[in-house]
């Protein structure tokens, strides 16, 4: 009997971690039946992070009413996942006790869900205009559901408000001078002078899964590594640094915590929701691959398994450097598993027990290609695998 680990990463603006696992496991089925299948989707923080985890363990997913990035209103998830069936591993890195209390859940939150750049055309990609505010609300519910800790995955995010919205969904709330309410969008920045109001010492511990090691400011910073692809200019990125300097140390000042948090590894992830949860909330950093792997207990899935088959949208040399399908490629390798590589790009050599596999014929434009992923997923993969 062979059994097949899928472990996916996304095809960004093409398939989820989910869909690509799924979409080989279909083809899978048809040409080799005979097959046991797992699969373990891979996510390190965005797209797919929260239901990957909650449907893993067996939570339950809530839908609720929230604030998107440009102040609408729509839906959007997290899960409540109980205590007891998180694998040890996470739980530890969550300090969470495996006795705990009867019915403790914790919430599990993707920012992207609310927050996220995806939820915007190219038009309205602006961090000047976007609130992380929704994310806040996300983090109100779950505390009001009970939840003991919250887990909180903060790729594929459309703002850098330095989590200012959500920390004002949360309480705290920008005044001027005068003492009146500011909202926390950066383009009412110049008139904020203060903070009123502190999270409350009851809230949950907050963990946010984040493999980013950018520093709040400089040069490797929010603003100056992605800012751009929110939508920033150019010409506005030395008002936004500056702004943004000005308001984390208000916030320090505030919070009364160290202005040497702007400079902690991680601190810019989001647009700096990291160093506003931090600085307000005590949050802790955690890898976020390192715990998806802990929780999707991928060390056990990968020793048992006979034949492991990742990929995501590019495959490069770096990636068996990194995290997701490349550190399970490595790991796979290590083990001296049978490796298939499936990706829209790839620019790296084969080695003994890896074969890749380009699924986009030569020539295709970006846009055709990322329509067409999800066929050529399909055909590459029942070629690959034909019986």
């Amino acid at each position: 009997m062979t059994r097949v680990l899928l472990a996916f990463d996304k095809f960004k603006d093409a398939l989820t971690a989910q869909q690509a696992g799924e979409v080989v496991a279909a083809a899978l089925r048809e040409q080799q039946p005979g097959w046991v299948l797992d699969l373990a989707p891979l996510a390190d923080g965005g797209e797919g992070f929260a239901t990957i985890l909650t449907q893993t363990a067996g939570g339950r997913e809530v839908t609720v009413m929230a604030t998107g990035p440009r102040g609408e209103r729509r839906p959007a998830g997290f899960g409540l996942v109980p205590v007891p069936v998180i694998p040890a591993g996470a739980r530890a890195r969550l300090h969470l006790p495996a006795a705990s209390a009867p019915g403790a859940t914790v919430a599990v939150i993707e920012m992207a869900a609310i927050s996220g750049l995806a939820l915007l055309p190219q038009e309205q990609r602006d961090p000047w205009q976007t609130t992380t505010f929704g994310t806040g609300e996300l983090m109100r519910e779950a505390a009001d559901a009970g939840a003991v800790a919250i887990l909180l995955g903060v790729g594929g995010s459309a703002t850098n408000d330095l989590g200012l919205g959500a920390l004002a969904a949360l309480g705290m709330t920008p005044v001027d001078e005068q003492g009146a309410a500011i909202g926390p969008t950066p383009e009412r920045w110049s008139r904020i002078a203060g903070f009123t109001g502190r999270i409350p010492a009851t809230f949950p511990p907050v963990y946010i899964a984040c493999d980013v090691t950018n520093p709040l400011l400089g040069p490797r910073g929010a603003a100056a590594v992605y800012g751009p692809q929110k939508g920033l200019l150019t010409a506005d990125h030395a008002r936004l640094e500056s702004e943004s300097a000005r308001l984390a140390d208000l916030l320090c000042r505030h919070c009364g915590q160290a202005p040497a948090l702007k400079d902690v590894p991680g601190a810019g992830a989001a647009g700096g929701i990291a160093f506003g949860l931090m600085t307000a909330a005590g949050a802790k950093l955690l890898p976020g691959f390192d715990l998806v792997s802990a929780w999707l207990d991928l060390e056990s899935k990968l020793a048992a398994a006979d034949i492991v088959i990742t990929g995501e949208g590019r495959f490069d040399e770096s990636s068996l450097e990194g995290k997701g399908p490349g550190a399970v490629t490595a790991r796979a390798l290590a083990l001296g598993k049978k490796v298939h590589v499936f990706a829209g790009q790839v620019a790296a050599a084969a080695r003994p027990g890896l074969k890749l596999h380009v699924i986009t014929p030569p020539g295709t434009p970006l846009a055709q290609a990322l329509r067409e992923a999800p066929a050529n997923l399909m055909m590459s993969a029942r070629r690959v695998f034909a019986g």
